[in-house]
């Protein structure tokens, strides 16, 4: 299932929708409140589609506003130069164990929203990623179990602010602000359920910016595979419901101009789009 939150009027209530094979959103009123993977762990995946395939369509996804597919993130844990070609695109060597940072959850925001930067930085970037929705509270996990943790998979757009990174890392001071804005964490459109990805690591991720391809690779070509990351970010820390691992961006990293509109695509997960607009300094 394709599961996305949703209001379909800026002030209105946020809705749990299920997209239909053919086209069009079902509204999933009544199952319990606007959390997917709340809902993925009180009904099952077998249930909750029992439930829907009972309803039809009734919104269109260009009549409503996406808020993200996660109602509850603690984190959204992302991983640095996990992917050859943009450690050698950015001067860097293929590091010998997962390097990790953090995004704040205030940084989310949904498909079609825009992406604001601030006044400070003139240098944005897109990094298109997969992502990987955690279903249950998760410790010192060991990788063969990897599995039990995922409710599913979406799409994140991990927009940097360059010329601040870059200033920061001259400096040798952590660079975290730079990731960390407000909507510099654009997500979604919806939270494919694990059921509907049998090898996520084979996926391909493409962006796109005002139709000009940027970066194009496979999820194979990972450096840390995703049973090692949950290995990995589970040892001593806990995640959470909801939270998401940015699994690393692939190369083809390039400067945004105001305006400009990002398409950033998982295979078989979904397309993200956000327009990028610069505040004046």
């Amino acid at each position: 299932m394709f599961l996305g939150r949703i209001r379909r009027t800026p002030s209105g209530p946020v809705e749990l929708v299920a997209r239909h094979p053919d086209g069009g959103l079902i509204s999933l009123a009544g199952l319990g409140g606007d959390d997917p993977v709340a809902l993925i762990a009180s009904l099952g995946l077998d249930r909750l589609a029992e439930q829907a395939a009972g309803r039809r369509p009734e919104l269109a996804e260009d009549e409503v506003l996406f808020e993200p597919p996660v109602a509850t993130c603690t984190k959204i844990c992302c991983l640095a130069l996990n992917y050859a070609a943009h450690a050698e695109e950015s001067g860097m060597e293929v590091p010998p164990e997962p390097v990790l940072f953090f995004k704040p959850p205030s940084a989310l925001t949904g498909h079609n929203r825009p992406v604001i930067a601030p006044a400070r930085t003139r240098h944005l970037e897109h990094e298109v990623e997969l992502a990987v929705v955690i279903g249950k509270a998760t410790r010192d996990l060991p990788a063969e179990r990897w599995r039990e943790a995922v409710a599913g998979y979406t799409v994140i757009n991990d927009m940097t602010a360059r010329d601040l990174q870059l200033a920061n890392i001259a400096r040798n001071v952590p660079w975290d602000q730079s990731k960390g804005f407000d909507t510099f964490a654009p997500v979604g459109p919806y939270l494919a359920t694990s059921d509907e990805v049998s090898d996520p690591q084979a996926l391909e991720l493409t962006l796109e910016v005002d139709g000009e391809v940027r970066q194009r690779a496979n999820t194979k070509q990972m450096v840390f595979d995703i049973p090692r990351l949950i290995a990995d970010l589970s040892d001593g820390m806990t995640l959470m419901p909801g939270d998401l691992i940015a699994t690393g961006t692939i190369a083809g990293i390039a400067p945004l101009k105001d305006g400009e509109t990002m398409r950033a695509t998982v295979t078989g997960i979904g397309t993200l789009v956000n327009t990028v607009k610069f505040r004046s300094a």
